[in-house]
């Protein structure tokens, strides 16, 4: 009797006892599951936050407006309560953008510390779009509120596993670019403050220098489910480039079960693959100064950068699941 009362009491403590202290007690630890990270995520906040930057407040975001400096402090005030560190001492790098100032929103959060071995993972999206021309406001929900939003999100994902107890094998960088529809000079600016040794690692200090980016992640139009792969599947996802790492696409598409229709090329077409890895967006940066590169898309659509391009344009639910396959490729990545 009192070995099933024992059993009884045991069962009870396991369910009230939350995740958190529990991996936190001594004895062999066992590695949380990144579902956890799944749990903190929910459709209606995707939502909400992306008719926020669709908002009149932002004014489509236009590089160097009030509109893209609100969206700049958004991120900011996102990043810090997902406990990123700052890089420099501040969250905004600025450059010059035709006589007016773009804004980088840059956040770090370190992973298991290995001296000269140290590797960095940059997960990168645009946050300003087209803003107003002619007085028509161009809201950009899938381009790129919705990359911004995945993101950022993402970035939360990690936080709760870092709150777990778990750890990764390379140092992650958050950046929100700028100017992605000037020239990507955003990305030029990243890269050069990269290249020119300006880029310190605020834990040790040391030069984040070309040679140890592992990988850029781009996610640019994310959100939408007007061009699918395949006739009848909504629940799509594109990764171009990636430097070898489709397997682990797939590995985590199937383990974790969220069965997305995957793509690694544009459409089929090779041409246009090489165009968009190459020559289109802030990947084109990254992909032309000979760094690791990797692109999640959605496609472009009838209504990317047009004024139909609005938060209710956007499949949420299949935002919700890419954004996890996003994140659990990550997990094997880094």
């Amino acid at each position: 009797m009192k070995t099933n009362l024992r059993y009884f009491f045991f069962i009870i403590f396991l369910a009230v006892v939350p995740e958190a202290i529990l991996a936190q007690t001594s004895g062999p630890k066992m590695i949380p599951s990144g579902k956890n990270a799944e749990r903190i995520i929910k459709v209606e906040k995707l939502q909400q936050e992306v008719e926020f930057l669709c908002d009149t407040l932002f004014n489509g975001r236009g590089t160097g407006t009030s509109g893209a400096n609100e969206a700049a402090f958004w991120v900011a005030r996102r990043f810090r309560k997902a406990g990123l560190m700052k890089m420099g001492g501040k969250w905004s790098r600025s450059f010059e953008v035709a006589g007016k100032a773009g804004h980088n929103i840059m956040g770090f959060m370190p992973g298991k510390r290995s001296g000269l071995k140290e590797g960095y993972v940059i997960v990168t999206a645009n946050y300003d779009n087209h803003g107003k021309i002619a007085g028509t406001v161009y809201p950009g929900a899938d381009s790129n509120a919705s990359g911004l939003v995945a993101m950022v999100n993402i970035a939360d994902m990690f936080a709760r596993m870092k709150e777990l107890g778990r750890s990764y094998g390379k140092n992650l960088i958050f950046v929100a670019t700028d100017a992605r529809e000037r020239n990507s000079l955003g990305a030029e600016a990243l890269w050069s403050d990269i290249a020119s040794g300006k880029l310190k690692d605020p834990v040790s200090g040391e030069t984040v220098t070309p040679s140890k980016i592992q990988n850029v992640v781009v996610l640019d139009i994310l959100g939408s489910s007007l061009s699918p792969l395949t006739k009848g599947r909504k629940d799509y996802l594109i990764m171009l480039g990636g430097a070898g790492y489709k397997y682990q696409l797939i590995s985590a598409n199937n383990a974790d079960g969220l069965n997305l229709d995957l793509g690694f090329d544009y459409y089929g077409s090779e041409g246009f693959t090489e165009m968009f890895l190459s020559r289109i967006g802030d990947q084109g940066v990254f992909s032309r100064a000979g760094a690791p590169c990797a692109v999640f898309t959605s496609g472009i659509t009838m209504k990317t950068n047009k004024v139909e391009d609005n938060a209710l344009s956007l499949n949420y639910n299949v935002f919700k699941r890419r954004i996890f396959l996003i994140f659990h490729w990550l997990e094997k990545v880094l």
